[in-house]
């Protein structure tokens, strides 16, 4: 029985992956939705409050996640 925990658990890993589908500019907020089980919009309004609200730390997130994450295949 354990082995089928652990086999169920390996397939069940998502990887963060930008999207090719749900993309506005880089496909980060569609990607990170995508992962989270949320809606794109949702994500891409929580991004604009912590740029507006954190000084820009928000948009420095982005452009990182950006250059870091790989494109969806």
């Amino acid at each position: 029985m354990t082995n089928t925990m652990y086999t169920e658990a390996q397939t069940a890993v998502r990887k963060l992956r930008r999207s090719r589908t749900d993309r506005k500019v880089a496909g980060v907020c569609g990607g990170i939705a995508k992962t989270l089980g949320l809606d794109a919009a949702l994500v891409r309004i929580l991004l604009v409050v912590a740029t507006l609200l954190g000084f820009g730390t928000g948009a420095i997130i982005y452009l990182a996640c950006w250059l870091i994450m790989p494109e969806d295949d």
